[in-house]
């Protein structure tokens, strides 16, 4: 006996061939892969005692940076999260926190306007008629287009023919009123250009914008209508009473004018004051200076009965330029 204590002697640990090394590597890697939770030998696992961490042949687990930089540690998750922003409690920016990308910091070009040259254009092209912006005084403007170019051109004993059959004398329209009244709103005294022709695509567009192709419509044939009757009921009184004599039931009498005096009346209401009695001023002078000089007592008179009749629409042409006006409005909500 040399004295020393005979008992179990540690033994030596046992060669490890290539396989071996080989396996005890794959048994590394995988390790690393596994959370931190699930490794054995870390902090919080089963196998984190000194025993375990005293055997041999053990090998010590990697850091986290040589794990994270290991291709095998990372998962399928987080390759396919690599290109997603990272919210952080911290940011300050509700979009980054929320991982919507943060909008352009660049202000929006704003719009050039147009050209002082295309505005004035588009100002002009709205003191037109068009045929879908106004298609009652554009389609009446064709007409009378028509009826001026044949007035014009065509042979002056058929020009006199057509204008007294058409004519609103007290003898047609004791035989046929509807049709004469009709007729007579077909021509244009003076031509296409009379002063009342260029009065007549300004007010009637601009009345038809505001209030509507139909309204514009009755403006017109108010004033053309209960004018022409207020001029003609007159005359026929004063033949029969033996006043005037009887070709007096004949004498000319056709044309717009009385329906554009009514139309100027009406589409007064609807601008502002500064324009409005302006506007009033000197139409009404022009259809008075008429009426001092004689040359037509009777038409002069109706020109300033239609002119009154328009006047008289305001509350009318008022609330349908309101409804109109308010229409798209309601429409869009």
């Amino acid at each position: 006996m040399d004295g020393s204590i005979t008992g179990h002697r540690p033994r030596a640990a046992a060669p490890v061939g290539a396989d071996g090394l080989a396996a005890r590597r794959g048994e590394a890697v995988e390790r690393a892969a596994l959370p931190a939770a699930r490794r054995p030998g870390t902090a919080g696992s089963e196998s984190d005692t000194p025993a375990a961490n005293a055997l041999d042949g053990m090998p010590r687990q990697r850091t986290a940076r040589a794990a994270a930089a290991t291709p095998t540690a990372l998962s399928a998750g987080t390759v396919a999260n690599a290109t997603a922003p990272v919210p952080s409690a911290l940011s300050a920016d509700p979009a980054a926190a929320s991982g919507a990308p943060a909008p352009s910091a660049a202000p929006a070009r704003a719009r050039r306007p147009g050209s002082p040259a295309a505005r004035a254009a588009q100002a002009v092209g709205r003191l037109l008629p068009t045929p879908f912006g106004t298609p009652f005084t554009f389609g009446y403007a064709l007409v009378l287009t028509v009826t001026s170019y044949v007035a014009g051109h065509a042979d002056p004993a058929v020009v006199r023919a057509l204008h007294q059959a058409s004519s609103t004398d007290v003898a047609h329209l004791v035989r046929y009123p509807v049709a004469v009244l009709f007729a007579s709103a077909l021509w244009i005294v003076g031509g296409i250009l009379s002063p009342y022709a260029a009065g007549f695509l300004l007010v009637l567009t601009a009345l038809e914008r505001r209030i509507g192709g139909v309204r514009a419509a009755g403006v017109f044939l108010l004033g053309h209508v209960v004018a022409t009757l207020a001029t003609e009921v007159p005359v026929g009184l004063a033949v029969w009473a033996g006043h005037l004599p009887g070709s007096s039931l004949h004498r000319f009498d056709y044309g717009i004018s009385f329906g554009v005096a009514a139309s100027v009346g009406a589409l007064a209401g609807l601008l502002s004051p500064w324009l409005r009695w302006p506007l009033l001023a000197l139409f009404g002078s022009v259809l008075a200076e008429g009426l001092i000089l004689l040359d037509d007592p009777m038409t002069n008179w109706g020109h300033l009965l239609a002119l009154a009749l328009g006047v008289a629409t305001w509350p009318l042409v008022r609330r349908a330029a309101r409804a109109r006006a308010a229409a798209p409005t309601a429409a869009a909500a």
